[in-house]
């Protein structure tokens, strides 16, 4: 008996998760959500927003906790177009929210996160270890519907546009006062070498064959489409 518990007790940590198994089971969970939310008619992101979008960030199953003032973390992908790419995309990048607050709120729970970058001011604000939203950054609530005027203030204005979905709302949200970084050291265990968002983003390096799903619902919703 004894025996047995040592045995489970050493197996234990051979159980847990890889970086490169959490990443993978990431990629699903990010295809999911963006499926769902896409496919969620009048309270999706307006696909042509979405066809113009520079980079696109999931964070899928964000912790948020907060009686009045909140707060969030969590950690999810950001893929940015590589036109050369055979995707279409880079390889995804680990990425991680924190801080911040969703505005009133009571009580905990998890929200899916999306953000959709729409220039390259917004691309070169991902390029920095860490920016923080409102203070390093323009993020505005994104709108919502099948489409919307390409000329809104919205498109126009903002260098990132963020939703989230919680309890089966979806909406825009502002994520004031959160921060958003790369995860090096999940990247460097992921990829089996030192390598930087900026490298990752511009296509510099190889994605894993599991990132294959996300690839095909960004394509499938967000096939490039110039101005």
């Amino acid at each position: 008996m004894r025996f047995a518990l040592l045995s489970l007790c050493l197996a234990l940590p051979l159980l847990a998760d890889s970086p490169l198994d959490e990443h993978n089971r990431r990629i699903r969970e990010s295809a999911g959500v963006l499926d769902e939310i896409m496919n969620a008619g009048d309270k999706s992101i307006p696909r042509d927003l979405l066809e113009k979008a520079q980079c696109v960030g999931i964070v899928p199953n964000l912790k948020r906790a907060g009686f009045i003032v909140g707060g969030q973390y969590g950690k999810g992908v950001l893929t940015c177009r590589v036109r050369d790419a055979a995707s279409g995309w880079s390889a995804p990048s680990t990425i991680r929210v924190e801080g911040g607050s969703f505005g009133l709120q009571i009580g905990a729970g998890e929200t899916d996160l999306v953000f959709i970058v729409m220039n390259q001011s917004g691309m070169n604000r991902l390029m920095k270890d860490k920016f923080t939203v409102g203070g390093d950054a323009t993020v505005m609530a994104g709108p919502v519907g099948r489409s919307t005027d390409a000329k809104t203030d919205a498109a126009l204005k903002a260098e990132i546009l963020a939703y989230s979905r919680a309890h089966g709302v979806f909406a825009g949200v502002s994520l004031e006062g959160s921060t958003l970084r790369a995860d090096n050291d999940d990247n460097t265990k992921i990829y089996g070498k030192d390598v930087t968002q900026e490298a990752i983003l511009h296509g510099h390096v190889k994605s894993t064959v599991e990132a294959k799903p996300l690839f095909e619902e960004l394509n499938k919703w967000a096939a490039y489409k110039h101005d």
